[in-house]
């Protein structure tokens, strides 16, 4: 097994967090830190005693979530929009376009077809599915030997949800060119990865995985190019300019990703996101980053002392925290079964195991998941 730099989670990160030590689901839910909890409760503690400034206070959390989210997506406020999961950015996506083609992943996780099936039962856009290459993914050859000429968009996720293939997000860039937009699922990748977001036209999270934010909370970061060619079908009220102003005029769309915005969301998931989304930029993704890369290479190679087949890139340039494998002749319930039996908590598929651990993940985990496999034999 891989020798380990600690055998606790980062200092500085992890003694914010206190999830189980056999933990190793955030690629499915991040538990959040007791920081995002005591923000939800001070949040709403403050609305169950509400006077003339409470919603206004509370307001505040917004553009707060919004700065910070627009500074780990390398861009501004202006270019950001809070939105309360990741399907309701790639629904405006959809919608937005008003015709053409969009390159589809086959075997992307269904938030990325619905939305491009629901716009083209509209007259919206088309998805076309883009097939991957012999090793499954996704790569610039694999899209450039796609496109057509009536490819207006690529929509693909920054991290494959089974195997944890990060894509090469600039490459993906200079394959399309300059005119056609890319659209990005960041959800896997976010906060955890450190890549070129602004590669990307869109960049979609939720908050409830690696952001460790929890449910109802994500964002939008949109380009220039997205701002000028995406269409706001689904903007409402809080999306256009002067939006406190109620007098029966249409009004005109906000100028930049506010017009993403269908109404006011939660200032309590707003608080819980902005407090989440601090306290990653308070250790730096980079750092994050190389701490998953370490659990997750002796997780690796934990399992493949014990007779497991790795599904997921071998390379660390190529993944992210994401490990899916399987053991030949053994059923994906039983192995998820005496994982259990040690306390650890997987992702269990139809064809394979699949283990996800964060930067507060202990030495230990790693031990339980080693044993729990060895019991096995």
């Amino acid at each position: 097994m891989t020798a380990p730099h600690s055998t606790g989670g980062l200092p500085g990160y992890a003694e914010h967090f206190e999830e189980p030590e056999g933990y190793l689901d955030f690629a499915r839910y991040g538990p959040p830190s007791r920081d995002v909890l005591a923000a939800t409760v001070r949040a709403l503690e403050r609305s169950a005693h509400a006077d003339q400034d409470t919603v206004n206070d509370l307001m505040r959390a917004e553009p707060r979530a919004r700065e910070a989210a627009a500074r780990l997506a390398g861009t501004d406020a202006a270019h950001t929009v809070l939105l309360p999961n990741t399907s309701t950015g790639l629904f405006h996506a959809a919608f937005g376009l008003p015709g053409g083609t969009v390159l589809v992943p086959a075997g992307e996780f269904p938030s990325n077809h619905y939305p491009w099936r629901r716009g083209a039962a509209l007259g919206r856009a088309v998805p076309r599915t883009l097939v991957p290459d012999e090793r499954g993914r996704i790569t610039a050859d694999t899209v450039q030997a796609a496109l057509t000429d009536d490819v207006v968009a690529v929509s693909v996720s920054a991290v494959d949800f089974r195997t944890g293939y990060r894509a090469d997000l600039a490459a993906l860039r200079e394959a399309i060119g300059p005119d056609r937009l890319l659209i990005v699922d960041a959800i896997q990748g976010f906060g955890v990865a450190d890549l070129p977001w602004q590669a990307a036209d869109v960049v979609v999270s939720g908050g409830q995985k690696w952001l460790r934010a929890s449910w109802a909370t994500g964002f939008a970061a949109l380009s220039d190019r997205a701002l000028e060619r995406l269409e706001p079908v689904l903007g409402g009220w809080t999306g256009v300019t002067d939006s406190g102003v109620f007098d029966d005029v249409e009004h005109p769309v906000a100028p930049g990703a506010q017009r993403w915005s269908t109404t006011n969301l939660s200032p309590v998931t707003a608080a819980a996101l902005a407090t989440a989304l601090e306290l990653v930029e308070s250790v730096g993704v980079p750092a994050i980053e190389a701490h998953i890369a370490v659990r997750t290479a002796q997780l690796i190679d934990t399992v493949r002392s014990c007779g497991g087949e790795l599904l997921s890139p071998a390379a660390p340039a190529e993944r992210a925290g994401i490990i899916s494998f399987r053991i030949p002749g053994t059923d994906p319930r039983r192995i998820a079964k005496a994982l259990h039996t040690y306390e650890v908590v997987p992702s269990v598929r139809a064809d394979s195991v699949r283990l996800s651990a964060h930067a507060s993940t202990r030495l230990a985990a790693v031990e339980r998941v080693q044993a729990a496999l060895m019991s096995l034999r």
